[in-house]
């Protein structure tokens, strides 16, 4: 996708009509501007991304750490998806703010507070935590871990991989009664 390889700035809507096969305008039918084109490609991406994740870590039983597997399966996934990489990496500063609010990330904060209610009710997670402010926390958290990974390499961050694992469990364990 000429997104991913050049950029927002560097892409002309003539440039992706060209690369599909279409008119110059048929864009416009669909997109208001280019920067509807480049979040709805974004969306798209990082949907890939996230399903890539999702798929790893929820559909598949007995997954016990499922905030730590998801998180590195993200950051597996993301390789192979240069749009979501390029805004990752902070290469598209114009339009990050706005990526926060795509349906991908809306459908992995609303998985991720289905899980943590699931786990409330097998008494695995604290049940005083409300799991939809915990779901977008976690993804929050995940979001600036991931750019970290993407800005300075996964060897950067292997040394916390136990650290991030136990923020995860403090926070969420079920209190222990004496």
């Amino acid at each position: 996708m000429r997104f991913g390889r050049e950029g927002f700035r560097a892409t002309s809507v003539a440039d992706i009509a060209r690369d599909a096969g279409v008119g110059g305008t048929v864009a416009y039918t669909y997109f208001a501007d280019k920067e509807a084109l480049f979040l709805a490609a974004l969306d798209e991406d990082a949907a890939a991304v996230i399903h890539e994740a999702l798929s790893s870590v929820f559909e598949e039983p007995g997954v016990l750490d499922w905030r730590q597997t998801l998180l590195f399966t993200l950051v597996g996934a993301v390789e192979g998806h240069p749009l979501a990489r390029r805004l990752l990496a902070g290469l598209e500063p114009e339009v990050t703010a706005r990526v926060l609010e795509i349906p991908a990330l809306t459908e992995l904060r609303k998985a991720c507070a289905e899980r943590l209610r699931a786990e409330q009710l097998e008494g695995t997670v604290r049940r005083d935590i409300d799991p939809v402010s915990t779901g977008n926390g976690i993804v929050a958290i995940m979001l600036a871990l991931l750019m970290s990974v993407v800005q300075l390499g996964t060897e950067a961050a292997g040394p916390y991989r136990a650290d991030v694992a136990a923020v995860f469990e403090a926070a969420l364990a079920p209190a222990v009664k004496p």
